[in-house]
């Protein structure tokens, strides 16, 4: 089926409207319409080939949230009407031993497949992504949305955001009586601060930017801390039992490990464009301490954290554009112009 959707050709044109082909519904697909579409920084990474391997034409999106108009016969978790969301990934190799564990997204048999810019058998060789009318997924990789109609445009960043932020939080144990720094008060950072906030942590933000510190109260963090400010990082020191850092640019790990107590972790979760300083492994050393990353999270674990936000009335905090501001959108997000995270309105599709 002909659909329409907005691609990038190349690393330095603009995106602009594009036909593309959707699969016939199969036995253990489910077909959506795709109401709202999430806009990630990676989307910025692949379509200007900041990242090795993007392949063209590039039709971003991985933060999906639409409405089920078809399943297949061997579907019985899904029906048509029903609001879902389709995330990072929409295949696996389903036999591996990460997979196995439903970690999916850890997949050691060639990698989960991307939403988009993916291995695919379909033309064009390769998945194109939720910038687009609608998709048609594996029902494995289908996620249920139990918030309610009105929020489900800022649900959407959940699917990548939220879960980025989710899974390390909770593997690395975030919960009342622990405190827990999130660097970086953007897409990523905003929904660090919201989940760590609702697990009961004591929450502690850290921002460059003095401006910022009301703001970040305001998402639900107890204290604010302006890494510049070298006296307010030192009062710090030694005192945080995990740090969860979202930069994506590079930086200077140091000043973070410093502030970790014994035995607590620095999770990375932005991949930035050059790598970060060497770290000094000394601080690491004489303190039993670890810098570690994560990557989104599994299956399992983002419905999981669906249902979580859900519970906690927790959504993004959005600004909606039309499809044709997608370029404008891009370079206001590498300006960090936007609180937190855009949205693209996807029936601006038909226009």
């Amino acid at each position: 089926m002909a659909i329409k959707a907005y691609a990038a050709q190349s690393a330095t044109t603009p995106l602009a409207p594009i036909e593309i082909e959707r699969r016939p519904t199969g036995a253990h697909d489910v077909a959506i319409d795709i109401a709202y579409c999430g806009v990630c920084h990676s989307d910025l990474h692949q379509v200007r080939s900041e990242w090795e391997g993007t392949l063209y034409p590039c039709v971003p999106g991985h933060e999906i949230v639409g409405t089920v108009t078809a399943v297949g016969g061997d579907v019985s978790a899904f029906k048509v009407g029903d609001a879902v969301g389709v995330g990072c990934m929409v295949d696996s190799c389903q036999h591996c031993a990460s997979c196995d564990e439903g970690l999916e997204n850890y997949c050691t048999d060639g990698g989960f497949v991307g939403t988009y810019n993916g291995p695919s058998p379909e033309a064009p060789g390769h998945t194109l992504g939720g910038y687009s009318q609608s998709i048609v997924v594996k029902d494995h990789f289908v996620l249920r949305i139990s918030h309610p109609a009105e929020q489900l445009a800022a649900v959407a960043p959940l699917l990548c955001a939220g879960i980025t932020t989710y899974s390390p939080l909770k593997h690395w144990g975030t919960g009342p009586g622990k405190k827990v720094g999130v660097v970086g008060i953007g897409g990523l950072g905003h929904m660090g601060i919201k989940i760590a906030h609702a697990m009961g942590a004591h929450v502690v933000a850290f921002t460059t930017s003095e401006s910022k510190r009301e703001a970040a109260r305001d998402l639900g963090a107890d204290e604010v801390i302006v890494s510049k400010n070298a006296e307010e990082m030192a009062a710090h020191a030694g005192s945080f039992d995990f740090i969860l850092n979202t930069v994506a640019a590079s930086h200077d790990l140091d000043q973070f490990t410093m502030l970790l107590k014994r035995d607590a972790t620095l999770c990375v979760v932005g991949v930035p464009e050059h790598p970060h300083p060497s770290p000094n492994v000394g601080v690491l050393i004489f303190g039993r301490k670890a810098i570690a990353g994560s990557l989104i999270g599994g299956i399992a674990e983002t419905q999981e954290m669906l249902d979580f936000c859900a519970a906690h009335k927790i959504v993004a905090d959005i600004e909606m554009i039309p499809i044709q501001k997608i370029d404008e959108a891009y370079d206001r997000m590498q300006k960090s112009d936007v609180k937190y995270r855009f949205v693209i309105d996807n029936a601006s599709l038909a226009a």
